[in-house]
């Protein structure tokens, strides 16, 4: 039995998660989301984390939201932190800029889990073909979502996402990493 273990940055990721991940892993697959208190709690955690796991079979992801730093030297230095854990092999995935982003990557899913009529017809707006480029997608979101929060509204959004229609490069990168991980993409 192959188990993965997310390490994620926040608690509305684990709900994402959640929720997602039975749909693309297989039956054998078993997962854990350990959701932290913010991103510097999250990179305390990694070595530790990753040095006292002693289960067989378990591989790591690392989810984290990329808000103003440069991707490559973030991943970087993630990666790092793994392979100083001994743990090379562990998956490294930056949502950019944020969670949110991956939502609005598929409208059709914010409207149906929202009840907002016409959103889908919005995913093709130069504004949300590549949501990746947006710096303040939350704030985003929250324009289209009044009262909208967090970890309620990702449980929501979630049960709607489709694995493969997203506009968000980097849920895709996520997606086709947990897929080649597994041997499955």
């Amino acid at each position: 039995m192959k188990q993965l273990v997310f390490l994620l940055e926040e608690e509305s990721m684990k709900a994402l998660l959640d929720i997602l991940l039975p749909q693309i892993l297989p039956p054998d697959v078993i997962f854990l989301c350990i959701p932290h208190e913010g991103k510097q709690d999250l990179e305390k955690s990694i070595p530790i984390k990753l040095r006292a796991w002693q289960t067989p079979g378990t591989s790591f992801v690392v989810v984290r939201d990329k808000d103003h730093a440069d991707c490559l030297d973030l991943k970087k230095r993630l990666v790092k932190l793994c392979e100083q854990a001994g743990r090379s092999d562990s998956l490294v995935r930056i949502a950019c800029h944020e969670l949110e982003s991956w939502f609005l990557g598929d409208l059709a899913a914010v409207e149906k889990a929202f009840n907002i009529k016409k959103l889908t017809a919005q995913q093709q707006s130069r504004k949300y073909r590549d949501p990746d480029k947006l710096a303040n997608a939350s704030e985003e979101l929250e324009k289209l979502v009044k009262g909208y929060r967090k970890v309620s509204g990702a449980k929501k959004i979630a049960a709607f996402m489709a694995i493969d229609q997203n506009y968000s490069h980097s849920f895709n990168c996520f997606i086709s990493g947990v897929n080649g991980l597994l041997g499955t993409g």
